[in-house]
């Protein structure tokens, strides 16, 4: 099915099951341990070998010996991997550097071997007697010194853009500001960590891993080993998280792979905490210099974004000007991007790419902007609204609903109580002070394909590869299927995350929910016309309720359909081109209330609100459970995380849950989400966006500006620590 006008009525607007608040399906399997994660599938690939990976000590360099001897003499060993003799390995797609290095290394903890043995315990202690010779090399560590050889990225003709003349309109402006801000490294943590374990029936292999794209790294698995894609099947039903450190084939994936094909059985693999942040891959740091040229009465005239960022050579950059080209009116426009050549650990996708980390940044710019002005931070943002892409003007919003987002939330938050002068509202010793700050994502769509069964008991059973990483894919996938083919949820089974389904959108850029439920759309639409077929109804007058199918003044129970067999329909949903005709985005708006302690600049968030317009939501209760996540992952961007880099060695130094600090339940205030009232044809049949990436956009700057309003100190350097504002902080009264 292809999706080339906009949506009309359809049987997803019946809203008897899509829309409602439902439990999720999977939740029972989950909290009582019958769910199986990638490193339990034990029934499924039993005497299994366990792997344990070894890494690079050096951040760049040469192996110039391995020996392996002591470690093949340990207790329980089976067989130690390098690349002395894996044999040739491509690189995938989707990998910036090779999962297994040797001689040449990329990057600190670069897998360079994998010692299997019978236990856990015993690869462990093994891989400990692996000793490793490196000629090190001097290598780029700290961005801030190589921001000046910097380059546009490669192939990349969209890293700069221009309306206008934006230093002319700039320079002319009667109100400037030009301001740098720091954003750091970052990392997913999630909590499961990046495990698979691999089993080979001839030159068959299947892996059990834990993976948000299942036919990217299907291929890119093969590409590595060099063996046809159809040898390859991915199976990922369960996932315990993945926050974009799991969009692409990482290290232990190949490694279960090579180390079963040399054990002869299989084997499992984990990757330790340390290995997961300096092995995998991570929000990479940015500087961005923001400047706002505005007219006194607080329309913007000139805007300009310019980012840096670093990574591996061959590497991408972060996209953090994307949402300063879409968000704000002004004639006069310029952003650019330059990409640094850094050694660290590969930079890659992290809960919103670009924008999670360019709102960190312009949303602060606006508030500093409106304190110029001194116009309220909401009704700054609100004079300076757009209908139309700024860039484009001949290209309008799907839906744009940032004002309401504005307008709603502050009226709901109490907005008006907010001191306008900073540093004036005390409780006791405590400053307190509120934020706010625009949320805004881009909706992309992808094709995506479902298969759809029915029995003769009436149980629609949907097969697609599309991947749950504690998103509620589950729950509104069986919503889809039993509001399309007219049953209850609870005679619905889902079945995902296995490559031998059809290829679906996969979890990330926010894409997942509504792609791959239209996806699921299309099957029971070509599911619905076999079974009026076979009923001898109209498919175009069929209607399908309550476990029956209705035409003609007939009605018979949609189980009778597959009395001769079981039925199957295949399809997909694939776009055109609407969502190049209209831009498609979501928009909220954050508002944060923070008490600053005026003696030690401890800062508590107290109250936290999101209200966003993003399409249909397809359950508000997984969705609220979406936004309050990444809200909570905002606070952390704001407050604790960030990644230190050893700038002797290129390692990220706090490489544990000990050391790289998240937000916890004693951090967490009461968070408030609202979801507007809004459907967006132009995106799919569902009329749905997404909010899971939504959520974290901004946040972090409302809760910035929030503490600034408590104390008047600016920060600009991202986290927002008590050292940063001690020595800047108000007088105790």
């Amino acid at each position: 099915m292809k999706f080339t006008t906009p949506a009309t009525t359809n049987p997803i607007d019946q809203l008897k099951v899509v829309g409602r608040p439902l439990d999720r399906v999977d939740g029972p399997a989950k909290t009582g341990g019958s769910a199986p994660y990638a490193y339990e599938q034990n029934d499924a690939a039993p005497n299994a070998a366990y792997g344990y990976v070894v890494g690079a000590g050096v951040a760049k360099g040469r192996i110039t010996s391995m020996n392996v001897d002591a470690a093949r003499r340990a207790p329980g060993v089976i067989a130690v991997i390098s690349a002395e003799n894996a044999g040739t390995l491509g690189k995938g797609k989707f990998n910036t550097a090779k999962l297994l290095g040797g001689p040449e290394i990329a990057h600190y903890h670069q897998a360079i071997a994998l010692v299997v043995a019978e236990t856990f315990e015993q690869a462990r202690a093994a891989a400990g007697l692996v000793k490793v010779t490196y000629a090190k090399e001097k290598g780029a560590y700290e961005l801030d010194k190589v921001k000046g050889a910097a380059k546009q990225p490669k192939g990349d003709d969209n890293a700069d853009t221009k309306v206008g003349d934006f230093e002319r309109a700039f320079a002319g402006a009667p109100v400037r500001l030009d301001a740098t801000y720091h954003t750091p490294d970052q990392s997913h943590a999630m909590m499961e960590p990046h495990a698979s374990i691999a089993a080979w029936e001839g030159d068959k292999l299947t892996l059990w891993t834990s993976n948000q794209m299942i036919d990217w790294s299907r291929g890119d698995l093969a590409k590595t080993l060099g063996i046809p894609k159809e040898n390859v099947r991915l199976i990922s039903p369960f996932i315990g998280g993945g926050f974009g450190g799991k969009l692409f084939l990482r290290s232990e994936a190949l490694l279960a792979a090579l180390g079963a094909r040399a054990a002869k059985r299989p084997v499992k693999v984990a990757l330790s905490r340390p290995l997961m942040i300096n092995n995998t891959t991570h929000r990479p740091a940015t500087i961005q210099r923001i400047r706002i040229g505005a007219t006194r009465d607080g329309k913007i005239s000139a805007i300009g974004h310019e980012s840096w960022s670093g990574d591996l050579p061959g590497g991408q950059p972060e996209t953090a000007v994307m949402q300063t080209r879409l968000l704000y009116a002004g004639p006069h426009r310029m952003t650019r991007m330059r990409l640094a050549v850094l050694d660290l650990p590969e930079g890659n996708a992290m809960r919103a790419p670009g924008e999670a980390p360019g709102l960190m940044a312009l949303e602060i710019a606006m508030d500093e902007m409106a304190d110029k002005l001194k116009i309220d931070p909401v009704t700054f943002r609100i004079l300076n609204d757009t209908k139309v892409d700024p860039e484009k003007p001949s290209r309008s919003f799907s839906q744009r609903r940032l004002i309401d987002c504005l307008r709603s939330g502050a009226e709901r938050f109490g907005w008006k109580e907010r001191s306008a002068e900073p540093g004036k509202k005390r409780e006791g010793r405590w400053l307190i002070g509120m934020g706010v700050a625009s949320a805004f994502r881009n909706n992309l769509v992808m094709k995506s394909g479902a298969r759809i069964r029915l029995d003769a008991k009436g149980v629609v059973t949907v097969e697609t590869d599309m991947t749950d990483i504690g998103t509620g894919s589950y729950t509104i996938i069986a919503q889809t299927a039993a509001e399309m083919m007219g049953v209850a949820i609870d005679k619905v089974v889902v079945k995902l995350g296995d490559s031998s389904f059809p290829v679906s959108a996969g979890s990330g850029g926010q894409w997942g929910a509504n792609s791959s439920t239209a996806g699921v759309y299309a099957a029971c639409m070509k599911m619905r016309e076999t079974v009026a077929q076979k009923l001898g109804m109209n498919p175009l007058d069929a209607q399908f309720a309550d476990g029956a199918v209705s035409a003609g003044g007939k009605s018979v129970a949609l189980a009778q359909a597959a009395q001769g067999g079981e039925l199957v329909a295949e399809d997909a949903m694939e776009y055109g081109d609407l969502d190049k005709k209209f831009q498609q985005s979501t928009f909220g708006a954050h508002f944060v209330e923070v008490a600053v302690d005026a003696a030690t600049g401890e800062t508590l968030v107290r109250r936290m609100l999101a209200v966003c317009a993003a399409g249909r939501i397809l359950n508000p209760k997984s969705a609220r459970s979406q936004v309050i996540g990444a809200m909570t992952m905002g606070l952390g961007a704001a407050l604790m995380e960030e990644l230190v880099v050893d700038k002797r060695s290129g390692f990220f130094v706090n490489h544990d849950l000990a050391g790289y600090e998240v937000p916890v339940h004693a951090d967490v205030p009461h968070q408030d989400v609202v979801f507007l009232d809004e459907t967006d044809p132009m995106s799919s049949p569902m009329k749905a966006k997404g909010v899971g990436e939504l959520g974290i956009c901004g946040v972090a700057a409302a809760i910035a500006n929030a503490v600034y309003n408590a104390t008047g100190v600016r920060v600009r350097d991202y986290p927002v620590t008590l050292d940063k504002l001690l020595d800047k902080m108000p007088a105790m009264s």
